[in-house]
């Protein structure tokens, strides 16, 4: 990934665009199939964040006229997601260590996602925050780790470690969140190109054909961690678990 490629925000025609979320371990697959299986989409792609707002960032995000679509998790979702991901990550051949989230406060990760994108390093700072959290159950909530990954990544620590207190970095998560609620997201990973929009990993396929201008579609599939209702049921998000 390219940080001129991936960063979130291009400027001109219309990119596709993958919503992720660093909690999200349906997003980290997500994110592991295009770099592996379709790295010429993933070079493509804007990286647009996804995250449970805090009350000052739902408060900003009111007042700038968007909303942000989050149903509570039921106990048997939240069970069958830790099955389903087991499963998953063996298919890929991964190895993963479940974090353990105590009180988390995503917009730590989220606006240190911003600004490590500011300074041309976004898809970078996903791929290593996918790993310190799926891979090494760290907390990514945390300001040492945040500091740790700045540095891993070779950028100052200073603006992700602060982002979450800085009034410019609050501003650009609320223009991130409105871009949640434009385009319409209810869960991740969620796939945008042109008019076109694919929720779940297993519609990554025919994201990477529609990018790639082919009519060709994947296999009709369950959603993997998709609710069974429409839309209009359950909307928690495919990784809403952590």
């Amino acid at each position: 990934m390219s940080g001129a490629a991936g960063g979130h925000r291009r400027r001109g025609a219309k990119a596709p665009r993958f919503y992720f979320s660093l909690r999200s371990p349906y997003s980290w697959l997500a994110h592991h199939d295009l770099l592996r299986h379709h790295p010429d989409v993933a070079e493509r792609v804007e990286w647009r964040p996804f995250w449970e707002p805090d009350e000052r960032s739902r408060t900003l995000l009111a007042e700038a006229g968007g909303d942000f679509p989050y149903v509570a998790m039921s106990r048997a979702k939240h069970l069958y997601i830790l099955q389903d991901v087991r499963r998953l990550v063996r298919e890929r051949g991964l190895e993963s260590t479940w974090p353990v989230d105590r009180d988390p406060h995503w917009e730590v990760p989220h606006l240190a996602y911003l600004a490590a994108a500011a300074l041309g390093r976004g898809p970078e700072f996903i791929q290593l925050a996918y790993r310190k959290r799926w891979m090494e159950g760290l907390d990514i909530c945390d300001s040492d780790t945040i500091s740790a990954m700045a540095k891993e990544l070779g950028v100052p620590e200073g603006p992700l470690v602060a982002a979450v207190d800085d009034p410019g970095a609050r501003r650009n998560g609320v223009a991130a969140l409105l871009d949640v609620h434009r385009d319409g997201v209810f869960g991740v990973p969620f796939l945008v190109h042109g008019f076109d929009k694919f929720w779940g990993v297993d519609r990554l396929e025919a994201f990477a054909a529609s990018v790639r201008g082919s009519t060709a579609t994947a296999p009709a599939a369950q959603d993997v961690g998709r609710p069974a209702t429409s839309p209009g049921g359950d909307q928690g998000h495919a990784g809403g678990c952590g």
